[in-house]
């Protein structure tokens, strides 16, 4: 049966689930935004899977952003929960965590990447085949959407809009719910180079490696022709990866965990058996 731990032996208090299993570890981190609950209802298989809250995201402590010391908090929970070599499963911001650990631990036995590749609010030329007319008033847009949501993220919540949110991604200050993260840590993440752009740090790793790609918009952002031209950006950049990563193409959004449980766990279970010390493949 899963069951939810704090660690307390390290720089900040990290909360962790462990969803079971016997088999080869894997450690799931989520995106931004999100909690560690994103993963309740993938199924794994025999994976001994464990699912954790970054810093500053649902029970887990505050602490700066910085990307080497969120690997710190990983090594954290690898060592509490004795999970030795684990592959890595990250959604969106988490995605882009498993190819940094991966960096760090080349000697991984894999790593699946879901849609964490860039931020939607990106460089021009990762648009290609728009108007530029066009493509420079969305980026304007996009730019404004995204400065309003960073601030109303440092606001109080109204009692209408907290039921949004999972519970144990609110706190309470002065009587008042705050969602988490807060402005802060959003602010601190959107500009970094890891965030913006993740595909060149993807090109360096070397162990075993799956990403998947939606095919759909993401909610919210639908009916225009940016994040068309964003998903041949991706595309473009992906094809010529080394041949130790596979590129899938996923008929969902953004939102897949969501949207298609059974079809990422799918994917993700294919890919960390295929891979596991002592396959065939792997050896």
């Amino acid at each position: 049966m899963p069951h939810d731990v704090t660690i307390t032996e390290h720089e900040i208090p990290l909360a962790a689930r462990d969803l079971g299993g016997d088999g080869e570890p894997v450690l799931l981190l989520h995106g931004l935004g999100g909690t560690l609950e994103a993963w309740d209802g993938l199924e794994l298989g025999d994976h001994r899977a464990v699912a954790m809250d970054l810093r500053g995201h649902g029970l887990s402590g505050d602490g700066p952003w910085e990307w080497e010391r969120v690997l710190d908090d990983i090594e954290a929970v690898v060592r509490h929960f004795d999970l030795g070599n684990p592959a890595i499963v990250g959604h969106s911001l988490g995605g882009m965590l498993a190819v940094l650990w991966a960096r760090r631990h080349p000697e991984c036995p894999g790593i699946v990447n879901l849609d964490g590749l860039r931020s939607a609010e990106n460089d021009p030329d990762n648009y290609p085949g728009m108007d530029p007319a066009e493509r420079d008033q969305e980026l304007a847009k996009l730019k404004a959407m995204f400065d309003a949501q960073a601030a109303n993220m440092g606001q109080p919540l109204p009692a209408e809009f907290q039921g949004m949110f999972p519970k144990r991604a609110l706190t309470e200050k002065g009587g008042n719910a705050y969602a988490r993260p807060g402005a802060e840590l959003l602010e601190a993440v959107r500009y970094t180079p890891e965030f913006r752009d993740t595909i060149p740090l993807l090109r360096q790793v070397t162990c075993a490696a799956l990403v998947v790609i939606p095919t759909q918009d993401p909610p919210g952002m639908s009916g225009g022709e940016l994040m068309e031209a964003f998903r041949r950006g991706v595309r473009r950049d992906l094809a010529d990866v080394p041949s130790n990563i596979q590129v899938k193409e996923l008929d969902a959004s953004h939102n897949m965990l969501a949207e298609q449980p059974k079809a990422v766990a799918a994917l993700v279970t294919d890919f960390l058996t295929a891979n596991s010390p002592g396959s065939a493949s792997s050896a």
